[in-house]
């Protein structure tokens, strides 16, 4: 008897288990119970999108504020999608718009800067 109440009461005390974060990630409308979690997935794929368009801009010799012109609106447009369209997330519960516009912004700029400097003057400079 003791036994079968130690099984009953392990079963019940067993966590939920979540879905992957990649799954989560790739899957439309996921739902995201912590709210950090879904801020981090913002600023990581804010880092890659900068390196991507790093060295995109690079290969492409583009140049001067048309470029970061174009990657302001490029890494701010396709967060904004990826939030509202294809997460559905409520932006007023993150802080508003600006803020999940901003999160991460600043060092995806530092890395695409750095990407694409490498990538263009290696490519072009004489």
């Amino acid at each position: 008897m003791n036994k079968e109440k130690r099984n009953k009461t392990s079963l019940l005390n067993k966590p939920v288990q979540k879905e992957p974060l990649l799954k989560r990630i790739l899957t439309a409308k996921s739902k995201w119970d912590d709210k950090d979690e879904f801020l981090d997935v913002i600023y990581w794929a804010r880092q890659i999108l900068g390196i991507i368009l790093g060295i995109v801009w690079g290969f492409i010799p583009l140049r001067g504020f048309i470029g970061l012109a174009l990657f302001a609106l490029t890494n701010a447009g396709l967060l904004y999608l990826y939030i509202v369209n294809y997460q559905c997330v409520d932006e007023d519960e993150y802080g508003g718009t600006f803020e999940m516009a901003k999160e991460g912004f600043m060092t995806s700029f530092a890395a695409f800067l750095v990407t694409w400097i490498i990538i263009y003057s290696g490519l072009y400079y004489d």
